[in-house]
Formats: structure tokens, C-alpha cells, sequence
């Protein structure tokens, strides 16, 4: 079993930051890419960002400037800091994992729960 615990998602006033966490927990052999999601409503699930086990970053346009993506693997925590946010980063935010089990040969992708965040005045 594998768990992937969200937190610090809220309400936000625009031009404000908010940090993200994701920590995975269970039978982990090893932790490949980890990354953030987020669904707006009426809209379909977008990257946000992710970044590897070499510490390589992809950031969508968006996020470019704004977020910051990192990972403690020894915590085997993912981070999205967000800055300057903006009305239009309001969503709701998925952590993504990409592990292999204990036991396993095979690498598959987990999600987490979901946190919401709200950018409005």
C-alpha cells in the first residue's frame, strides 16, 4: 500500500504565496519523478510542475517565474512553492508520484487526494 498525503492548500489573497506539500508513505522501494497537478473547474487536469530524481525541474508556462518545485528523498517529500499567485491558479492541486513497491518490478503512477487552493481578495 501506498499513501500520498497532501497539505497547504487555503485561501489566498492574490499576490501572495502558499507552499505545497506531498509526502509518501508505504511499502516504497524507490521514488522516480514527482510532480504537481492542478484541475480548474469546467477544465481538465494540467501539469504544473515535476522534477526528477536528478533534480531536473519541468514547469509549466504558467508556473515559469512563479513556482518552485523541490523534493526531500529522504523524506520522500515533494514541494511546490507558489508565489505571486494569481486568480487564475485557483484550483484544486494533485500530487503525483511516480515509485516502485517493495516487491515490485514495475515503476507506476500515484495520486493524492487533492488540496484546494484559492486565489481571490
Amino acid at each position: 500500500q501506498v499513501q500520498l498525503v497532501e497539505s497547504g492548500g487555503g485561501l489566498v489573497q492574490p499576490g501572495g504565496p502558499l507552499k505545497l506539500s506531498c509526502a509518501a508513505s508505504g511499502n516504497i522501494f524507490s521514488i522516480n519523478t514527482m510532480g504537481w497537478y492542478r484541475q480548474a473547474p469546467g477544465k481538465q487536469r494540467e501539469l504544473v510542475a515535476e522534477i526528477t530524481t536528478a533534480d531536473s525541474a519541468n514547469y509549466a508556462d504558467s508556473a515559469k517565474g512563479r513556482f518552485t518545485i523541490s523534493r526531500d528523498n529522504a523524506k520522500n517529500t515533494v514541494y511546490l512553492q507558489m508565489n505571486t499567485l494569481k486568480p487564475e491558479d485557483t484550483g484544486v492541486y494533485y500530487c503525483n508520484v511516480i515509485l516502485r513497491m517493495i516487491g515490485s518490478f514495475r515503476y507506476n503512477t500515484y495520486w493524492g487526494q487533492g488540496t484546494q487552493v484559492t486565489v481571490s481578495s
